[in-house]
């Protein structure tokens, strides 16, 4: 395997110019059973946003907004795969000009040049796969990471304000981060930076984004007053099940073919995942004398955050670190850090998402050495290479929480971004959807 970040694709050239090429190097080089596995990753990561990621943050909330939690992250995801293919994947993943390391160009508007011919590159030199599974592969990841958001904006954010919300999210941060983290003439991939399948294009940037938002909206109603607790922990754990599940698809599939960088990857998404889970519970026991399902999910989900970006990219025991760094490290951010400062970050998105992203972004650039069990990089210093990471990081956070206060604020402006106080207190299944999830 090719050691770059996953999801990144050479420039593909149109099907005017080379169709006759085209066709000949499929002929030669698309193998099924790569196909195979794409398409099954593809329809996996899907699991993610429904019903995954709705059944975990829906679990989160009480049980007046658990419909209102579907909704939004199953609309969303739908506005989002539409994005995608009217002018996402050819602002992500496609020449840009004069801008080409931060900004993809027009090539591919509404998928313009694609057929059944076409082919995006692999790890593998001369291996390809059909471009349709690589466009639809991508969508999916566009699709699920502003679902992520909403976790932070839980129980008091309009509909229609989060719709818009995602719409400018998706097209001013995400896009431009996946270009300059996943392109090949992107200016973080040509830095070096590394991130298998989503530390920073997906984590980092939610996170931030999520952690902008609680503070522009405030807190909800009761916040340090009232208990604001969970209405289903059974369905948390449910949806934190698909998310795992889903995450091979998102961690492996990755890898783009069917290998043994594929295996690693899955492996990698077991062992972090379990080892977060243990030492979120390790330190939430010693500190509050119970280990809890809630601190169990919420250390599974700092696993398979964390490791995202190095899946396929450090041995087992470098993933075991780096989970049970995460798990730890999570739990204090979504505890003690998060209730000293004060932020409603309803259902620690940042201090999940965020933190687990910077953790495993930052440590991937450590334990990617073969001295650690890592496949290593061309001219690899581990001091280098960890402040390659370290910018990457920087790069994003900085970018993504600029915009996303930007867009929060002109969304305010447009629709309003919050509901009434009355609205909020009834519970929005009602209040903007007219239904309920339980009717007794």
């Amino acid at each position: 395997m090719a050691v770059a970040p996953a999801l990144a694709q050479e420039a593909i050239p149109s099907a005017t110019e080379a169709a006759p090429a085209a066709a000949e190097a499929v002929a030669a080089t698309v193998n099924k059973g790569d196909v195979t596995w794409m398409l099954v990753a593809t329809a996996m990561v899907f699991l993610m946003i429904a019903p995954g990621i709705g059944l975990f943050y829906g679990g989160l909330v009480r049980s007046k907004n658990m419909l209102s939690v579907l909704m939004q992250t199953f609309v969303v995801g739908c506005m989002m795969m539409l994005v995608w293919v009217v002018y996402g994947y050819s602002v992500a993943l496609n020449a840009g000009g004069i801008a080409d390391q931060f900004f993809g160009g027009a090539s591919r508007l509404f998928l313009a040049g694609i057929n059944n011919d076409s082919t995006a590159a692999t790890f593998t030199d001369g291996v390809v796969i059909p471009e349709y599974v690589f466009v639809a592969f991508q969508m999916t990841f566009f699709a699920l990471t502003p679902t992520l958001i909403i976790g932070g904006l839980v129980e008091r954010m309009k509909f229609s304000a989060i719709l818009l919300f995602c719409l400018l999210w998706g097209t001013f941060v995400y896009l431009p981060v996946a270009h300059m983290v996943w392109y090949a003439e992107g200016y973080l991939f040509k830095m070096g930076a590394l991130d298998f399948a989503g530390g920073t294009v997906v984590h980092i940037n939610a996170g931030i984004a999520a952690l902008v938002g609680a503070i522009v909206l405030g807190p909800r109603i009761g916040y340090g007053r009232e208990i604001l607790a969970p209405h289903s922990l059974v369905m948390t754990l449910i949806g934190a099940a698909i998310l795992w599940f889903g995450w091979f698809g998102f961690n492996a599939g990755s890898n783009l073919e069917a290998n043994g960088g594929t295996a690693l990857a899955m492996l990698n998404t077991f062992v972090a995942t379990a080892a977060a889970t243990l030492g979120w519970l390790l330190v939430e026991a010693l500190g509050k004398g119970k280990a809890s399902l809630l601190g169990a999910v919420s250390g599974a989900i700092a696993g398979l955050v964390t490791v995202t970006p190095a899946a396929g990219l450090v041995g087992p025991m470098g993933a075991i670190v780096m989970g049970g760094l995460g798990g730890v490290v999570c739990y204090y951010f979504s505890t003690s850090i998060k209730n000293a400062l004060g932020y409603d970050d309803s259902l620690d998105v940042f201090g999940i998402h965020g933190v687990g992203g910077i953790i495993g972004s930052i440590l991937t650039g450590v334990f990617v050495a073969p001295s650690l069990g890592g496949v290593g990089v061309d001219g690899y210093t581990m001091g280098g290479q960890v402040m390659t990471q370290v910018i990457g990081v920087l790069i994003t956070v900085v970018w993504c929480g600029v915009v996303s206060f930007i867009l929060f604020k002109l969304v305010d402006m447009i629709v309003g971004l919050r509901v009434s106080a009355e609205a909020e207190r009834e519970g929005l299944d009602i209040t903007s959807h007219g239904e309920r999830a339980y009717t007794h």
